[in-house]
């Protein structure tokens, strides 16, 4: 058998790391969850995007109806406000509260503190390369629309 491939590798990477939550303790899944659907909020809104459902829905990659239950969930535990899009009143859209900032704060420092403690052996250069390395791909992937129905 051959050894996995680099998008094997870095998709493996993405699955396991996608299943962890600062706290560590029980509620870990759906405090993940929050995060995620709080953090593609946020990164539509950095990127000028309407957060509406199905702009989140595309952006974690799951269909419409469960990226609702996340923003409706998110909503519940006051990360998240819906309101009528001021583009389009039959349309809403989701926005961070300032709870829901706190929690990527949060969940931003946790992630900072997981990648030093993985790469405590690198150097600053290698640290860099590393991070330019995946801008570029996150970059990239915001270009690639992949069809429904294949890729991961």
């Amino acid at each position: 058998m051959s050894a996995p491939g680099p998008g094997q590798v870095l998709f493996a990477f993405v699955r396991h790391w996608s299943r962890r939550s600062p706290d560590g303790e029980a509620g870990t899944a759906e405090r993940g969850r929050l995060v995620l659907v709080t953090e593609a909020v946020h990164s539509l809104a950095e990127r000028g995007a309407t957060a509406t459902v199905n702009a989140v829905a595309h952006e974690i990659g799951i269909d419409q109806s469960g990226a609702s239950r996340l923003i409706k969930c998110a909503a519940e535990e006051g990360y998240l406000v819906m309101a009528p899009s001021r583009a389009d009143g039959r349309r809403r859209e989701a926005s961070l509260t300032a709870a829901g900032r706190s929690l990527l704060t949060q969940a931003h420092r946790w992630q900072e503190q997981v990648f030093a403690q993985l790469t405590a052996d690198w150097s600053a250069e290698r640290r860099r390369d590393f991070q330019r390395a995946m801008t570029e791909l996150i970059d990239r992937s915001h270009t690639l629309e992949t069809p429904h129905g294949h890729g991961a």
